[in-house]
């Protein structure tokens, strides 16, 4: 029996919420949805009571990490076992209605490849979650408000990018650099029934701002490091030449400044190291280029 649609369901440490997850999902999703739920590595007995729910149900499929990997890892292994063509992410702490996953779907009939929802409401860290999505949209040039909450896509979407751990959180802009039609609709946010949020943390907020500049800065400076590496190296070596040239002339007229003198060498030394990190940066892009070509043409 096919599906249309696989749920994956990435968890850690949410046994509380397990029986009402499954219960609700199986009360709203008809047949066309299987359900893959793939435990990181939980310790509070998840995985058990997991397995005893989904005999509850049909079409609930449970996976397993014997250590924590983290979500982004739990995604991938549980789409590998999946069967649908469109894959839903959902998270465990049943934060997001059952309804929206359906309405999500709908609205990829409409000719998306994705379709993300953008929360609405009430709900904990709304300014954080705001100046994370606004500087997402500039880095990015992104046509949705929110990249983080409930979304659906094409299965090919994510067999086609390549996800490092935590990267999950840059689906939605790696699908729109890879040139897939994005949309959206609001979504509503509920408040977490059992368990604490695993993603809370001021050390999460830090590492998830750092992602974010690491995903920019492959899909942009890396695709032409010349061309930024170099603008930055032409405009040191120029300042360097033009404050020799004022030094010079001080010096000509009597006045030495010894401070320029060494503000006219590190900027030319500077110029120097750009233009060889753009040098640098172009043959690393030509060698993961050829990589590329050779992974197209093995699958």
């Amino acid at each position: 029996m096919g599906f249309r649609v696989s749920v994956i369901i990435p968890a850690y440490n949410e046994k509380d919420n397990i029986p009402f997850l499954f219960k609700e999902l199986k009360e709203k999703l008809d047949k066309d949805y299987e359900i893959v739920f793939v435990d990181d590595g939980s310790d509070d007995g998840s995985y058990e009571l997991a397995i005893e729910e989904a005999k509850k149900y049909n079409n609930i499929k449970i996976l397993k990490h014997l250590k924590n990997q983290g979500k982004t890892q739990a995604i991938l292994t549980g789409l590998e076992a999946a069967e649908g063509d469109i894959i839903c992410i959902y998270d465990a702490d049943l934060q997001f209605l059952p309804e929206d996953i359906i309405n999500l779907v709908k609205k990829m009939d409409e000719g998306y490849d994705l379709v993300c929802g953008y929360k609405v409401g009430k709900y904990e860290k709304k300014l954080v979650s705001k100046i994370y999505n606004f500087l997402a949209r500039l880095l990015f040039k992104l046509p949705v408000r929110d990249i983080n909450a409930l979304k659906v896509m094409k299965k090919e979407v994510l067999l086609n990018m390549k996800l490092r751990k935590d990267w999950h959180r840059y689906i939605v802009p790696l699908a729109h650099y890879l040139g897939y039609r994005i949309g959206e609709m609001p979504v509503k946010l509920r408040k977490r029934m059992f368990g604490l949020p695993k993603y809370s943390s001021k050390k999460r907020i830090i590492i998830g701002f750092f992602d974010l500049l690491a995903v920019a800065f492959q899909l942009t400076f890396l695709k032409k490091p010349m061309l930024y590496f170099g603008t930055i190296g032409l405009f040191s070596l120029l300042l360097g030449l033009l404050i020799g040239l004022i030094s010079i002339i001080l010096r000509i007229l009597g006045h030495g400044y010894r401070p320029l003198l060494y503000l006219v060498i590190l900027l030319i030394l500077a110029g120097i190291l750009f233009f060889s990190l753009g040098l640098i940066g172009e043959v690393q892009a030509s060698i993961v280029e050829r990589l590329e070509d050779i992974e197209k043409k093995i699958k």
